[in-house]
């Protein structure tokens, strides 16, 4: 063994969760920090509805940033599931960020119910104060102080997703802060998210960026069939579920004018992001209250109890 060999810096590797009340940036920070889009993002409220993961390096260390739906107090089965999966996954992550929109007038019931049962579990937490390109800084001082009066964060950012302020101090701070250990991924991964799900994914923003009030809440997407070319393309047919057939006319539109709409920017947004010719079939079905079948929702993933 040659003794003169130049030593090997030690690698590092853990989690982030990033958790916060709904639309608190959480998502827009995901994929600013692993610099591609890996959730879905819009400006309604409950957009993420479980877990994702991405996958970033710096320095030695690959942090693995989950992006959590948001926190806020559930009313269906599926709102008590999105909840209960993002104190799972902050229960189990190396590092809490808490996560909030520093262009709100106020801080949120939610935010503050957040900081109360972090306190309770005794864990440490990151603050970071999202959109800072929206506020003047004479306001974000006191919101600083606001929020540590509250809880004793152990750092705060205040960044921006769209201009980029910010973000490489807090990937720096990230990566300082994971634990010693071998990389768990690839290091050109950036999600493991599966295709068929990113799929069901892009469509189902879409939804919330097209249809109007609680319609979005009420749907859902899944590929239901994923099938490969030889010359590269791919033929995707989705199923979107409503719970009411009045529900299923809106998705569909006058003379199906809506569907083709979100099926048109779907088919874009995912050639885009597979790098390969999609062929996109959507379709409506109903399964009455979807939202509160829990044998349904486990099926993704979600559990309510």
């Amino acid at each position: 063994m040659n003794s003169d060999a130049p030593a090997v810096a030690p690698t590092h590797c853990g989690y982030v969760a990033l958790i916060g009340a709904p639309n608190a940036g959480k998502s827009t920070l995901l994929n600013a920090l692993v610099g591609a889009k890996i959730a879905i993002v819009s400006p309604k409220a409950q957009t993420t509805r479980s877990r994702v993961l991405g996958i970033a390096i710096e320095g030695t260390s690959q942090i693995l940033y989950v992006d959590t739906p948001g926190i806020f107090e559930p009313r269906r089965k599926l709102d008590t599931a999105m909840v209960r999966t993002a104190w799972t996954q902050a229960g189990d992550a190396d590092v809490v960020a808490v996560l909030m929109d520093a262009s709100r007038e106020r801080v949120g019931r939610d935010t503050w119910s957040i900081l109360e049962r972090l306190t309770q579990a005794k864990r440490s937490a990151v603050l970071v104060l999202t959109q800072i390109d929206k506020v003047t800084p004479a306001k974000l001082l006191p919101r600083i102080a606001e929020l540590n009066e509250r809880f004793t964060f152990d750092a705060t950012f205040m960044v921006s997703s769209v201009s980029g302020d910010g973000l490489e101090e807090l990937k720096r701070e990230f990566a300082a802060r994971v634990p010693a250990g071998p990389w768990l991924y690839p290091d050109d991964q950036l999600s493991d998210l599966p295709q068929r799900l990113l799929a069901a994914e892009v469509t189902r923003e879409q939804l919330y960026l097209q249809l109007e009030h609680e319609l979005p809440y009420a749907s859902t997407v899944e590929t239901e069939v994923w099938e490969e070319f030889e010359n590269g393309s791919v033929k995707i047919s989705q199923a979107i579920t409503v719970e009411r057939s009045s529900q299923k006319a809106i998705v569909l539109g006058k003379g199906g004018r809506r569907i083709k709409e979100i099926g048109a920017a779907a088919r874009a947004e995912l050639t885009r992001l597979l790098g390969r010719t999609v062929h996109l079939v959507l379709f409506v079905k109903v399964r009455e209250n979807w939202s509160d079948d829990r044998e349904y929702l486990e099926t993704w993933g979600l559990s309510d109890r």
